[in-house]
């Protein structure tokens, strides 16, 4: 048994590494509330103004290959300082951007910094929990990566009439939270496991993961990253103000409505972290998952018909859906299938699918929808995106039905010795 002091010192050492969560749903999100502007003043083709907005999701996936590599050689701990100082330097370089390609490069920047701190922050609250504790303490990277995200609407919400350079603001006020994390990890301990086998981890670090003996953790990481991004959850998240102007609302309701999907997103993400030691992590995958398929087919149906009260609650059920399956349960999964010594690029693996299709999904809907004062510049109707969507979800969910084993409870050394 762990004593309760222990235990305090364990969450209080989990929730400031989960801080990289609050800067990575920060960063990513902050976007959706500039991008529009962004467009408008530099005057951006569709193609370009994709490649800004994405290019944060394209440095993620750079991060996401090279974050297992410094986990393991340099620890969990100094990869994580790392991070910060990458936001750190994002922030203050986005805001000051003179133009697309050197706002490109330095979102990029930032999304190095997510991509690593979706390896190095879960893999180490996983290794420091308890097994009865570790659902709820690694979902607390999730829970921070809502609070990032709430925060982010919420500022871009108070900025937005702050002038002609109010994106810039939306921007650059990450800096601060990212000095507080930088400062803050210097408090964390290493990881007992990583410290433990150290030498098997960087012996073993390109020899063996891709074997028939990891095949079933190897498909568990790609599907249940894959399909968290074909959801559209990042689409949804990224172009929130344009999908509901696209329903119909005004600038500013569009940006009141996007608050208001965040703070759902928030206490739905909250109901996750407390379900996911009781209920499970499969139990939650199918839950959500019929809420995906039903919120989708709503939204369909909403922008098919041109109902946009029906099409706006089923994005806000969507977000629900989300929030409790998918969105608290794929950091926790990854971090716990791997055995130790495959653990770090079991989760790059994870990372680098969740992002690819991130980007993939971020740079193709601008394109596909159109802009939202120009309906005629879609490619697609809109009904026909959240149609598709919701065909990846049937499959989403015959696959968490099938395919996914339940790990609460367990020791990580019993569910992958």
């Amino acid at each position: 048994m762990t004593d309760n002091t222990t235990i305090g010192r364990l969450w209080f050492l989990s929730l400031v590494a989960a801080m990289g969560g609050f800067l990575f749903g920060f960063d990513t999100i902050v976007i959706c509330g500039a991008e529009q502007d962004i467009q408008r003043v530099w005057d951006l083709s569709g193609a370009m103004h994709g490649l800004v907005v994405s290019s944060a999701l394209w440095g993620t996936v750079l991060g996401s290959l090279v974050g297992a590599s410094a986990s393991d050689r340099f620890g969990r701990k100094p990869t994580l300082f790392d991070v910060g100082m990458l936001f750190l330097v994002s922030a203050v370089w986005s805001a000051f951007a003179t133009g697309p390609w050197a706002m490109s490069v330095a979102r990029f920047i930032g999304g190095l910094g997510v991509g690593v701190s979706t390896i190095a922050a879960p893999v180490y609250i996983a290794e420091i929990s308890p097994a009865d504790r570790r659902g709820g303490m690694t979902a607390l990277f999730q829970f921070n990566i809502v609070l990032g995200v709430l925060v982010s609407l919420a500022s871009n919400y108070l900025l937005k009439d702050a002038g002609e350079n109010a994106w810039r603001w939306m921007l650059g006020v990450e800096a601060f939270p990212a000095f507080a994390f930088t400062c803050l990890s210097v408090f964390l301990v290493e990881s007992p496991r990583w410290l433990a086998s150290r030498g098997e981890c960087v012996a073993s670090r390109t020899e063996g993961f891709w074997s028939r003996a990891n095949m079933r953790p190897i498909l568990l990481a790609f599907f249940v990253a894959f399909f968290n991004q074909l959801s559209g959850c990042n689409a949804v998240n990224y172009f929130a103000p344009r999908i509901f102007e696209l329903a119909g609302f005004g600038r500013d309701s569009a940006f009141l409505a996007t608050f208001g999907l965040g703070a759902l997103n928030f206490a739905s993400t909250f109901a996750g972290v407390w379900l996911i030691d009781r209920l499970g992590r499969k139990t939650l995958l199918v839950v959500g998952g019929i809420g995906y398929i039903v919120s989708l087919a709503m939204a369909s149906a909403g922008f098919a018909a041109g109902a946009g009260a029906m099409s706006v609650v089923s994005i806000f059920l969507f977000m629900a859906s989300h929030a409790v399956g998918q969105g608290t349960v794929i950091w926790v999964l990854v971090s716990e299938v791997f055995p130790q010594r495959f653990r770090a690029q079991g989760q790059s693996l994870g990372s680098f699918t969740h992002w690819f299709f991130a980007a993939l999904v971020s740079y193709c809907f601008p394109l596909f929808a159109g802009r939202a004062e120009d309906p005629s510049s879609a490619l697609v109707p809109t009904w026909a995106i959240f149609a598709f969507f919701c065909a990846m979800m049937v499959l989403h969910l015959l696959w968490a039905v099938f395919a996914v084993p339940e790990t609460k409870g367990k020791r990580l050394e019993e569910i992958a010795p």
